[in-house]
């Protein structure tokens, strides 16, 4: 069940330790989109996370993965200078094995910041990618809302709470 857990969990991409992760010798941050870096009724990246990832994009390359169509993703990301996969198919490695060739890494130079444990979480973990666990940012989804209650499971299997942030070493 440790593929299910990640190496830290914290309340939003505003609050996780990135010098840490650089310092770890992370070199890519790959973005989940929907609850991670803007609710689903956003249509546009909001200023204060453009800005943010724009400062971020001076330390880290950052891509943005989701599961979510071209239509969605590109619009959200219209005002950033960023790269974004769609249509990822998170948990499974396609997406991954993609950034990992396209940027020229090595999965534990790269970490995954997303919302879900069943997509972001688990498809990491597969590979050895740094995982990073927040809080999602609105209401999910129906195919979400299902995930939810599987991860309520895992979460008591493994002694994961919501709300009891973490960074392990």
């Amino acid at each position: 069940m440790k593929i299910f857990i990640p190496k830290m969990y914290q309340k939003n991409i505003f609050i996780i330790n990135y010098n840490k992760l650089k310092q770890a010798g992370i070199k890519l941050l790959i973005f989940d989109l929907d609850n991670t870096l803007g609710s689903i009724d956003e249509t546009v990246i909001n200023e204060e996370t453009s800005n943010f990832l724009t400062n971020l994009a001076t330390n880290f390359q950052i891509v943005i993965a989701s599961n979510s169509k071209k239509k969605r993703v590109s619009k959200f990301c219209s005002n950033l200078n960023i790269p974004f996969y769609t249509f990822s198919l998170k948990p499974t490695k396609k997406s991954f094995i993609k950034i990992k060739n396209d940027y020229n890494l090595d999965y534990n130079k790269m970490a995954i910041i997303g919302d879900q444990i069943l997509t972001d979480i688990f498809g990491g973990n597969r590979l050895g990618i740094y995982t990073i666990l927040v809080d999602p940012l609105d209401i999910d989804f129906k195919v979400s809302k299902i995930n939810r209650l599987i991860e309520k499971k895992i979460n008591l299997k493994n002694g994961i709470i919501r709300g009891n942030y973490y960074e392990k070493d």
